[in-house]
């Protein structure tokens, strides 16, 4: 733990961190703990990994979703990268992988993924996930495509014990066919078993759409989920508490979804996104339904 961070925190009446509990939140006990999505601190995990990583773990995060691999992890290899976690007491949950169709790089479903997966079961991940389309891609040609390559990849993840799943923005909620949007038409032709869904509350809701009735539709179907808010008006990102999203009502529903791990994710904001981060932080350990 970094000194000054401890100071920091301790100063605003956090001291219970040392003994791994915030607001009765028992991080080693009968609640889950804090996970974050790391694409929030890219810029902090650029200028210096380690030093990133113990900033959240001073803030009492515990598990985290990466993104990146390309053969390494932030440019180290799986056992420096493993030593790294040990060493601040991080577990990586969860990893974010393209496709590779237009990118073609390492670490993608359609280069070498088998590597890929190895590499991910070494420092003990239990998911992995395509994170994202890239506009060439978004077309009906590709989407009829994609389905069969999400279920080649969720088929090699299955046999090293690692589930696959796919993370949603907001364009797959554009109408697609007359079987609806891109979003039906993934649930539709992927098996339930092989292609789970991450589904992210803010891209959701920006796109109009209730993730209620998709749970209802698809149960268990979303075992991981993302976690920020929207800003009322310009529906742009803003911490956890401080927008229109109904964290509650969600959440309510947790076990119709199947879910089994959520992660906090800010793409960006308009403060020092550790203190975006500790704004979040506070509001979820204030209010019970997230736990």
């Amino acid at each position: 733990m970094l000194r000054k961070e401890f100071i920091k925190i301790s100063s605003l009446g956090f001291l219970g961190l040392c003994s791994c509990e915030i607001f009765g939140v028992k991080f080693n006990g009968g609640k889950k703990p804090l996970a974050i999505q790391l694409y929030t601190i890219r810029d902090a995990l650029s200028a210096n990994l380690e030093i990133a990583l113990e900033k959240l773990e001073d803030l009492g995060f515990k598990e985290l979703e990466i993104y990146g691999y390309n053969g390494t992890f932030f440019g180290k290899n799986k056992t420096e990268f493993l030593s790294i976690l040990k060493n601040t007491g991080l577990k990586v949950i969860s990893s974010h992988h393209t496709t590779g169709i237009t990118d073609n790089g390492k670490g993608t479903l359609s280069n070498n993924w088998e590597r890929s997966v190895e590499d991910l079961g070494f420092i003990g991940a239990d998911y992995m996930v395509c994170s994202y389309l890239s506009p060439e891609e978004r077309s009906p040609e590709h989407y009829k495509k994609l389905s069969e390559l999400l279920e080649k990849s969720g088929e090699i993840t299955g046999k090293a014990g690692i589930q696959f799943a796919y993370h949603n923005h907001d364009f797959e909620f554009e109408k697609f066919n007359e079987q609806g949007n891109v979003y039906d038409f993934l649930l539709k032709n992927t098996s339930p078993d092989l292609v789970k869904m991450e589904l992210d509350l803010y891209w959701i809701s920006k796109a109009g759409s209730d993730p209620l009735d998709y749970f209802e539709k698809h149960p268990g179907r979303f075992p991981l989920w993302h976690v920020k808010d929207m800003e009322k008006g310009t529906k742009g990102f803003t911490e956890i508490g401080n927008g229109i999203i109904d964290f509650k009502k969600i959440f309510e529903a947790r076990e119709k979804a199947g879910l089994m791990h959520w992660f906090v994710e800010q793409d960006s904001g308009d403060k020092d996104i550790f203190e975006s981060i500790r704004i979040s932080r506070d509001y979820i350990l204030t209010h019970d339904f997230f736990f």
